[in-house]
């Protein structure tokens, strides 16, 4: 597969006085208060912390080129996906096995929608931890609370055939994501400026079949 990488120059995101504002402010501020609890700041780095603060715009600007450029039934799954309602994740599980799909919006591509393959959670009792089981291209990482509706995920890229790194390894390897629960039965998780490929990934989740 072509790889493409996106600098994030292009979303206005070449260094950290330019968007030291939202995520990336807090997480100045609490570093400079000595993190006194836990939290994802401890854990996210400036650069997928400057990714999230600039979602909104990363993900306006994919779904302008998804449909533009999508094949029509592509683009009706993706308009599908942005007709949900953010629902609460409180008292949903996410552990267990699940069926996921990556859809792939903007860049090399305008939008791809690709086949299910299988994804796990489980709860390693510190937060619930994903693992992609099937396909070339996998994720592995773990979950932490934002909003009543809204997750971060923070995990790391590799192929099949390699051992997954630890997050943090550097941006060959890093991922940020937002989660959303859409439906009873399944969830997303959205990437903004990917490191591959396009502007932004959705993975998308169903329960196992």
């Amino acid at each position: 597969m072509h790889r493409i990488f996106l600098p994030l120059l292009a979303f206005g995101l070449s260094s950290v006085p330019v968007f030291a504002q939202s995520l990336v402010q807090e997480k100045l501020d609490m570093e400079r208060a000595g993190f006194e609890k836990d939290t994802v700041m401890q854990d996210i780095t400036y650069r997928d912390a400057a990714r999230l603060d600039a979602y909104e715009r990363i993900r306006a600007e994919a779904v302008k080129q998804a449909k533009s450029g999508g094949a029509a039934s592509d683009v009706a799954i993706l308009e599908e996906i942005e007709k949900r309602d953010q629902r609460s994740f409180d008292g949903f599980d996410l552990a267990g096995e699940w069926e996921c799909r990556t859809i792939k919006a903007g860049g090399l591509v305008p939008l791809v929608v690709y086949d299910w393959f299988r994804c796990k959670v489980g709860d390693d009792g510190a937060s619930w931890v994903l693992e992609k089981l099937t396909g070339s291209q996998r994720t592995r990482g773990r979950f932490y609370t934002d909003t009543d509706n809204r997750l971060i995920y923070l995990g790391s890229y590799y192929v099949s055939t390699d051992r997954p790194p630890s997050y943090g390894s550097g941006r060959e390897s890093d991922q940020v994501a937002y989660v959303f629960r859409g439906r009873d039965d399944g969830w997303r998780m959205e990437f903004p400026a990917p490191e591959r490929e396009s502007v932004l990934d959705i993975l998308e989740f169903r329960q196992a079949r």
